[in-house]
């Protein structure tokens, strides 16, 4: 028999544990189970069972190549920078001055903003042609750019959208660890004559290990995923240079009426996430 005290955490969590599986892990393995069937829109719509049809249509298919390659290049770009720049506000966040929680605020501020909305702004505000950024480039000398418009300029703006929102969201969790390391130990270090740069390198950076392994995971897996600037805006565009694989899943599924494609494609995404979480945990992994 179980005693009580076991069982009372399981019971709070079961209501949290249920919602994960209903809405988060059972679609996994039904869209697992839907990409070895042909099927269009529609209740009516006929099911054919096609084996791994769907799956030798996409690797046949130059255009997923080109996604992946897309999708890559974005994580590889954007991850360092959101981790770099997180740290770094979340630094000048713990400092010790006068209305810090008012900068505090100012620096968490996107976050309070929904992706949609946000993505909203930065499509008004990088306008060729109305665009504030433009006018302010416009007022310097200098000649609009079409951003979101031009294929060399396209993902790198993408980039700064996915960062403004995803630099403050990993501050918090730095933030967090920051202030969980004990002022002790940079005191020993100050009496020792360590700087700040080799108190920071040598003792806050190694306590923040943990942390860094976590945002890295979760920044991996965020960006992987990404849709809403892709959705919006640049719908893949401009010739398929913003092209994630998340909107070319969309595309293939909700567009192209290919629903078969679509789940197969997912599940490609879904174990491509996978091994690339297992590879980062094995590289980052902390002793105990």
């Amino acid at each position: 028999m179980f005693k009580s005290k076991s069982i009372t955490p399981f019971l709070f969590l079961f209501p949290a544990l249920l919602l994960l599986i209903i809405f988060r892990i059972s679609p996994i393995f039904l869209s697992f189970g839907e990409s070895f069937f042909k099927k269009g829109f529609g209740f009516n719509a006929k099911r054919i069972y096609v084996g791994l049809d769907n799956y030798i249509r996409l690797f046949e298919d130059p255009i997923l190549y080109n996604s992946l390659f897309v999708t890559l290049k974005f994580c590889i770009v954007c991850i360092p920078i959101q981790i770099f720049l997180g740290m770094s506000l979340a630094v000048l966040a713990n400092q010790r001055v006068k209305g810090i929680f008012f900068f505090r605020s100012i620096f968490i501020l996107p976050i309070a903003v929904s992706p949609v909305v946000s993505t909203t702004i930065w499509q008004l505000m990088l306008d060729k042609t109305s665009g504030l950024i433009n006018g302010i480039l416009f007022l310097f000398g200098f000649t609009p750019q079409p951003f979101f418009l031009a294929e060399e300029q396209a993902l790198w703006t993408v980039i700064l959208v996915a960062c403004w929102r995803g630099i403050p969201f990993f501050m918090l969790f730095f933030l967090a660890g920051l202030q969980e390391i004990p002022q002790d130990f940079k005191d020993a270090a100050a009496i020792d004559g360590a700087n700040r740069w080799q108190t920071f390198w040598k003792i806050t950076f190694p306590l923040l290990k943990r942390i860094t392994v976590f945002i890295v995971v979760t920044g991996t897996i965020l960006n992987f995923i990404l849709l809403e600037p892709i959705l919006l805006i640049t719908r893949g565009g401009p010739n398929e240079s913003t092209n994630l694989i998340m909107w070319e899943a969309y595309r293939r599924g909700f567009l192209y009426g290919d629903l078969g494609a679509a789940t197969a494609l997912m599940s490609i995404i879904v174990s491509i996430v996978l091994l690339l979480v297992v590879i980062e945990f094995r590289i980052l992994r902390t002793p105990k």
